[in-house]
Parts: structure tokens; C-alpha cells; sequence
């Protein structure tokens, strides 16, 4: 297959399958800052499909269904492993993000670039990084 004629242009949106969509929702829209700009309920799914926009352009797809299985994440599985989000200051931040009462890991430098970076989490686990601009 010949993929030269394929012009991506960036990430659209990323999706996340929430386990408490009201608490996700609250968590990516109040807690991040995260601007609603749709929200549908799929009944033939029992579905909730929220579309949500954070500071900066990222678009976050979040969705809920009837029992979802737990994702496996310690010790590391395949699969995606997180989600970085830049920002202009790493340490800033996580102080932000703490006064909001979200877990986050402490401060690190990647051993490659130099640059700072911490993990947090969202409500259901899922590994969420910022790293520095």
C-alpha cells in the first residue's frame, strides 16, 4: 500500500471509555478545563458519547457503556500507554492539578530530552502526562 499521497495533519481526537460518565465528564470538563461541544446519548448502545475540547485544541472523545472491562495497566500491557498533554509549565501544573484534588506522581525529567514531566490520573486510572512545551 502506497501511502504517499496520505497527508495527516495531527491528532483529531482521542477516546476514552469512562466507567462513571458523570464523574469523567466532571473530571475532563470542570477539573481540566475541557469545553463541551456535544453530547449525545446512543440508546441502541446504552451509550453516552461526549465530545470535549481542553486548553490548547486537544478533543477528547468520552464514552460510557453498561459494565466495561477494567484495563490492564501494572505491569505495563499492549496497547496504548498514555496520553500527553503539553504545557507551558510541568510544575505549575501539578500544583494546579493537586489543589483540585488530582492524584499526580511527582516531578521528573525525561532522561532524553531534558524536559519535565509528571504523571496524573483520571477517575478511572487511565495514565494522563504532562510534559513541558
Amino acid at each position: 500500500m502506497d501511502l504517499t499521497a496520505v497527508q495527516f495533519l495531527g491528532i483529531h481526537h482521542i477516546a476514552i471509555i469512562a466507567t462513571d460518565y458523570a464523574r469523567s465528564k466532571c473530571f475532563y470538563t470542570e477539573t481540566l478545563g475541557g469545553t463541551v461541544l456535544a453530547q449525545n446519548y446512543r440508546a441502541d448502545r446504552e451509550s453516552w458519547k461526549l465530545d470535549i475540547e481542553l486548553p490548547g485544541g486537544v478533543r477528547i472523545e468520552l464514552f460510557s457503556f453498561p459494565d466495561p472491562p477494567a484495563r490492564p495497566s501494572r505491569p505495563e500491557a499492549a496497547g496504548l500507554r498514555h496520553l500527553a498533554l503539553a504545557v507551558a509549565s510541568v510544575p505549575a501544573a501539578l500544583r494546579e492539578l493537586r489543589a483540585r484534588g488530582v492524584r499526580t506522581e511527582e516531578l521528573r525529567t525525561d532522561e532524553h530530552t531534558g524536559k519535565q514531566m509528571a504523571f496524573f490520573f483520571d477517575p478511572d486510572d487511565l495514565p494522563l502526562e504532562l510534559y513541558e512545551a
